[in-house]
């Protein structure tokens, strides 16, 4: 268990950088200390699951990595969890560890937080990064991730609605949140988390198949009723609700 206090230091705060991951796996593969904390203004390249790019305008958003040692195996549940925490009682966590709230009454996602952890396991650490839309115009950002859009990739964005200057202040409540998920049970992780199952009861797809989302099970996987009987429980890879974003 890290000691308490641990995570942001030291601190490497970067005006612009391409991905804080890229950073912070840098630095860990160079033999950072456990807590070691990149952030910046602004990210040119920043990445989210499955390649995808993490757009914010500068200034708007916390944008975080942290090196990790001897991670625990529930670290994304955990993490979303810390989020959650930060963001207020309406955050849910679309399974593994995107945060969203709801945006419309058709029950529409907006993603306020998205959460990317990578790692070489083989030498005992890993990076967890996080970017949280904290003062976010939405208007500012790329077409098919504004509310409402219609466009064939449309992932509708949300953000905290806050100041440009609480994303300090948040920072650190993220890091206090972090320690303390961080040092819980995998039995308090996968409870808390279950309060927040966004996917709960909806029907999703995946690359494989469909089905009705039925929560997850002790290893933080993702339970699946099928529609012929019977359930599957997913790993890994993306998940998409059918109907609603």
């Amino acid at each position: 268990m890290s000691p308490a206090g641990a995570l942001g230091r030291p601190r490497i705060h970067l005006r612009v950088t391409d991905s804080t991951n890229e950073r912070a796996k840098d630095l860990a593969a160079r033999g950072a200390p456990h807590g070691t904390l990149v952030t910046t203004s602004q990210q040119t390249a920043g990445r989210g699951r499955q390649g995808r790019r993490w757009s914010a305008p500068a200034g708007s958003s916390l944008l975080m990595s942290l090196v990790l040692h001897s991670p625990p195996t529930l670290l994304p549940l955990a993490s979303a969890l810390a989020v959650s925490d930060v963001a207020g009682p309406e955050a849910l966590i679309k399974w593994p560890n995107d945060i969203v709230v709801r945006q419309r009454e058709d029950g529409t996602l907006g993603k306020l937080a998205g959460i990317l952890v990578e790692g070489r396991p083989q030498a005992g650490w890993a990076v967890l990064g996080i970017g949280l839309n904290v003062a976010v115009d939405l208007d500012e950002l790329p077409v098919e991730l504004r509310p409402g859009s219609r466009e064939p990739d449309a992932r509708p964005a949300a953000s905290m609605g806050r100041d440009p200057s609480e994303v300090e202040p948040l920072l650190r409540e993220l890091l206090a949140a972090l320690e303390a998920r961080l040092a819980a049970g995998d039995e308090q992780v996968l409870e808390d988390w279950r309060s927040r199952d966004a996917l709960l009861g909806r029907e999703v797809s995946w690359s494989e198949g469909s089905g009705q989302a039925a929560g997850i099970d002790g290893l933080g996987r993702l339970v699946v009723e099928l529609p012929g009987g019977g359930h599957t429980a997913l790993g890994a890879g993306e998940v998409h609700l059918r109907g609603l974003g």
